[in-house]
């Protein structure tokens, strides 16, 4: 008898990242349509910059070559979700900016307001996330120390 697992056939972790990767877009959704944050519920949103379909200024790319991670708290407007993506206006440095994120290039998903997080991997991203400048449109990400309500889900195997 073996101690080793066979290589599933069925994409797993791929099923799990997208299905939470869907829990962004509700929560999103779900703040499109009512207009505003309930309570003191913000999110700092952390995505690959250079991952396919993500359009956001030159300057935000060149400040931020890898990953780079934004906060929807009490300066964003014009948030719209689509199936796939959200698209939000914020400011950087009193400049006015529109991203489009495609929720595949999403790494992260915080609400520190409830000690909620959620990790993700993208395609091609084997050594996890890269540091990476603040966020330049709020205050610094304060890491939950405890972990408690910290989802995270990586699914590279030991050999």
């Amino acid at each position: 008898m073996t101690d080793t697992l066979p290589d599933s056939l069925i994409p797993y972790d791929e099923i799990v990242q997208e299905a939470l990767r869907a829990v962004v877009g509700r929560v999103l959704g779900s703040i499109q349509h009512e207009g505003m944050l309930p309570g003191e519920h913000h999110f700092y949103i952390t995505f690959k910059t250079g991952a396919p379909g993500v359009d956001i200024p030159s300057h935000l790319i060149a400040r931020f070559p890898d990953e780079m991670t934004i906060v929807l708290q009490n300066k964003f407007w014009d948030l719209k979700v689509h199936d796939a993506a959200f698209e939000v206006g914020l400011s950087f440095n009193a400049i006015p900016a529109r991203l489009f994120v495609p929720f595949s290039s999403i790494t992260g998903f915080v609400d520190p307001a409830v000690n909620f997080a959620l990790q993700f991997q993208v395609a091609g991203d084997a050594d996890g996330p890269a540091e990476h400048d603040a966020a330049g449109n709020d205050a610094p990400f304060e890491p939950v120390e405890d972990g408690s309500n910290v989802v995270s889900v990586d699914f590279k195997r030991k050999k």
